[in-house]
């Protein structure tokens, strides 16, 4: 990856990058429709960028989208994932036969998308530390590919700009860009969904927000490893790479939320956050709590409440209350349902919902009508990081405000050496910028 110079920001970096290489994605473009059927072969190939768990499951559940995919590029920024990952596919059943990735096309450092890219992919698999996922973006949708990209697709709203940005012109290259946002794919959501917005609780007052879970993996820092190496390592622990929990990880809930109230987004926002549990330098600098109310123009509410602590209640669901009715919406066996007069309770087996994203996503490169979900995939990272805002600063955070934000949590430098860690938020002292 070419260096930030320490006087630029993420956001001329991106103008930069866009301008070196608009020769070659014009160039990609116009040959892309005709790249999966070169030599009569109409086999998808998909490449993997960032090669941890949920990548690793991304690229099985790719491979099984569709009869015609081989996995022919990986890359990561450490050869120890990608070796574990590469392990993991090939062991699962029916899935050997569809990879091809020789040592020629394993790729390791912050480079290593420009690599994968640049291999004779169709598709790429966007899931590394969501901090690089608008840099990734723009590589790909100038080079031509369709993209797969994790949840969420920014720590800040530079990179918010930035996706949105390459989601448009992913319209335009007709490429597709379907979310890890995906309760949007998940079946009994989306009923529940479609019968809220067509009225079935009334008008939606309040909406209640859950994500309460113990603690996760945490990588203790080694006696060899640089700061950047160590942080790379742990990156959930680093608002820079992973946006905060409440971003990384509730925006699952949040972005529901926002559909449910027909892709509407709050207008401001007020919230408490800290960290109780999370004291040492291993734990990075987020917090282990976050409480936010968003207000809608009408009045309307988003509670939203998030934990990460040992020994504690864990609940992870939707509570809608409206005018006429109310609904409870979790991933639980009929977990989804809506009250009002009468009890409906989706009751169906949901396919899984991780799969279901790439379903549709292959499907719809097949028929030529390839899926953007661009709009409410930014938008709703914005709505997270919105309250992130809140809860750092102490301050009420408008949408125009999280909308204009000038922070951005960029490095330097991507370079495997010396870098700071960031200050622990302290609410009431830490400025919103």
């Amino acid at each position: 990856m070419t260096p930030i110079p320490p006087s630029s920001t993420r956001r001329e970096f991106l103008k930069t990058s866009t301008l070196a290489t608009a020769g070659s994605a014009i160039v990609g473009a116009m040959s892309l429709s005709h790249a999966v059927h070169a030599a009569g072969d109409d086999t998808l190939r998909v490449g993997l960028i960032g090669c941890g768990g949920r990548g690793t499951g991304a690229a099985s559940q790719a491979l099984m989208a569709d009869s015609r995919v081989k996995l022919t590029a990986m890359g990561d920024a450490f050869d120890d994932r990608l070796q574990l990952s590469l392990g993991s596919l090939k062991a699962t059943e029916g899935l050997a036969s569809k990879i091809d990735v020789p040592i020629e096309r394993q790729f390791v450092g912050f480079d290593a998308y420009k690599q994968v890219i640049a291999s004779g992919v169709d598709v790429v698999l966007l899931t590394t530390p969501p901090h690089f996922r608008p840099l990734h973006l723009q590589a790909a949708v100038e080079a031509g590919k369709h993209v797969f990209a994790e949840k969420p697709c920014a720590v800040d709203a530079p990179g918010v700009h930035a996706v949105l940005r390459s989601c448009e012109e992913a319209k335009k290259k007709n490429l597709a860009v379907v979310s890890g946002l995906c309760l949007r794919y998940h079946a009994p959501y989306r009923e529940a969904v479609r019968r809220i917005r067509d009225g079935a609780i009334g008008d939606v007052r309040t909406m209640l927000a859950n994500d309460y879970r113990g603690p996760i993996w945490i990588k203790p820092r080694e006696p060899d490893w640089t700061d950047m190496h160590w942080q790379m390592r742990n990156w959930y622990y680093f608002t820079w790479l992973s946006g905060d929990f409440n971003v990384e990880q509730h925006v699952h809930n949040l972005d529901v939320c926002a559909w449910a109230m027909g892709d509407q987004y709050p207008v401001k926002a007020i919230g408490m956050g800290g960290r109780e549990v999370r004291k040492g330098p291993e734990y990075g600098n987020i917090f282990d709590h976050h409480g936010v109310v968003y207000e809608y123009p009408n009045g309307s509410r988003i509670i939203s409440n998030t934990r990460q602590m040992p020994g504690c209640k864990n609940d992870i669901s939707i509570s809608l209350s409206g005018t006429k009715g109310s609904a409870l919406l979790t991933e639980r066996r009929n977990g989804v349902s809506i009250t009002t007069d009468d009890k409906w309770v989706f009751r169906d087996e949901a396919p899984n919902l991780y799969q279901v994203e790439h379903d549709e996503l292959f499907a719809s490169i097949r028929a030529g009508k390839p899926i953007n979900n661009g709009e409410y995939m930014a938008k709703s990272s914005l709505l997270a990081i919105m309250g992130r805002m809140a809860t750092y600063t102490g301050q009420e955070i408008t949408w125009d405000m999280a909308w204009k934000s000038k922070e951005d949590l960029t490095p330097p430098r991507y370079e495997w050496g010396e870098i700071a860690s960031p200050p622990v938020a302290v609410p009431g002292v830490t400025r919103f910028v």
